[in-house]
């Protein structure tokens, strides 16, 4: 009979003489294990002890996992810190866990994360055990840094430093998300002025132009005709436009292909270029330190990093360097033949191979790309702000072009019918 975590239903006749049942989940080879463990827990004695079918089991952690809610990565970078702290100050690793799960001043989530731990390792499971079973709340690159830890012996400074890098993370995608609310809000009028004027505009001068039979231009007669179309179906229309985003965006995170055309085409686009440089860079760069001052070697590192990374276009260029280093290649010689990496990285990444301070080098890069990509992103919403006004204007020069034609041609036909009476 193999080891693996099993459910149980209990009940224990108490010193005291209560009886107490439940069910108790633990990691055991065989139930007469689970049996002392649990006189081992109550001090008292067995009366039941039933294992639960294994699809009984399955069906409970699929329902914990359905109905739990979504662990932010701020309770994330929370727990951790926290842990590592207190282990590092040698407080037991149990009793660290309970505080946690006491604690209801710091991070909201961070009593549940806890809780999750505190339970798998109550069932006999290590803390790297319980982080690979939460793969939904603990990222690859934090269970690789903890079971590095973990056999290394240096596992509060690996929570610690994996606890700095998802708050690094955070910080980024902060900043994009405040840098991008302005463009994001004026984008979103120039949409509502454009549907206003189709819906409602448009159709009201479409009927005056033809009580009027005025001659209209094919490309005021193209308007009238889209807003015809959004006027009559404006059900279908915004169906069809759900429809087509949730399509969208069904494809972005199924279809690992298109995934990779929308990162290809971001790493071809001028703004978009920058910031999925920095930005993949600052992540590459950053997470490669990591493992490879943790002791993890390269192939392993790169392993790691192609899946930990959400970039298709480094993804799959740094498989291609995991190849060429197991054929015996440096990873900078193996970066610059794959290409899409970006020069100064890749000889940086040469000089640290050749002088033993590959650790150091990728350090320096990670500094210079958080640089860039603060600078990118505190100046996001400047570099779009003349692409927005250009689509603004354009949108308006469009609709009153398209609208004035008419209206030009009615004055002109007037104009020229008073002069003929004249």
């Amino acid at each position: 009979m193999s080891t693996g975590l099993r459910t149980y239903f209990y009940r224990v006749l108490l010193p005291h003489g209560k009886v107490k049942s439940g069910f108790l989940r633990l990691l055991v080879e065989k139930d007469h294990s689970a049996r002392l463990r649990l006189e081992q827990q109550t001090e008292g004695t067995v009366l039941t002890l039933r294992r639960l079918p294994q699809v009984l089991t399955a069906f409970n952690d699929f329902r914990l996992k359905l109905f739990r809610g979504h662990v932010r990565p701020e309770d994330l970078a929370g727990f951790l810190r926290d842990m590592g702290i207190m282990l590092e100050a040698g407080v037991p690793m149990m009793e660290a866990l309970r505080t946690l799960i006491e604690d209801q001043s710091g991070h909201a989530g961070v009593p549940e994360i806890a809780r999750r731990v505190h339970t798998d390792m109550g069932s006999g499971m290590r803390i790297t055990q319980s982080f690979a079973r939460h793969p939904d709340v603990f990222p690859e690159t934090v269970r690789n840094l903890a079971e590095i830890g973990d056999e290394s012996g240096a596992l509060p400074r690996m929570l610690i430093e994996a606890a700095s890098h998802i708050e690094r993370l955070i910080d980024i995608r902060r900043d994009i998300r405040t840098a991008m609310i302005y463009p994001l809000l004026v984008l979103a009028s120039i949409v509502a002025v454009g549907f206003f004027w189709l819906y409602y505009v448009v159709p009201n001068l479409a009927q005056l132009f033809k009580q009027l039979r005025a001659k209209l231009p094919p490309l005021t007669q193209w308007l009238i005709n889209v807003s015809d179309v959004l006027v009559q179906s404006l059900v279908l229309v915004l169906v069809g436009i759900f429809v087509l985003a949730m399509l969208l965006i069904w494809m972005y995170r199924s279809v690992p292909r298109f995934k990779l055309g929308c990162h290809e085409l971001m790493h071809r686009l001028p703004i978009l270029r920058t910031l999925s440089t920095s930005s993949g860079m600052a992540f590459i760069s950053e997470h490669l330190s990591l493992l490879v001052r943790a002791g993890l070697d390269f192939m392993m590192s790169l392993d790691v990093l192609a899946r930990a990374t959400s970039n298709e276009y480094y993804r799959a260029r740094l498989l291609k360097v995991r190849d060429g280093v197991a054929r015996g290649e440096g990873i900078g010689a193996s970066m610059r033949r794959v290409g899409g990496f970006p020069p100064m990285a890749v000889r940086m990444i040469s000089v640290g191979e050749e002088s033993g301070s590959l650790d150091k080098q990728l350090d320096r890069l990670a500094v210079e790309y958080r640089k860039r990509l603060d600078v990118v992103v505190k100046s996001l919403g400047e570099i779009i702000k003349p692409a927005l006004i250009l689509l603004a204007g354009g949108l308006f020069i469009f609709l009153i072009v398209a609208l004035l034609l008419p209206i030009y041609d009615l004055v002109r036909q007037s104009v020229s019918q008073s002069l003929g009476a004249g």
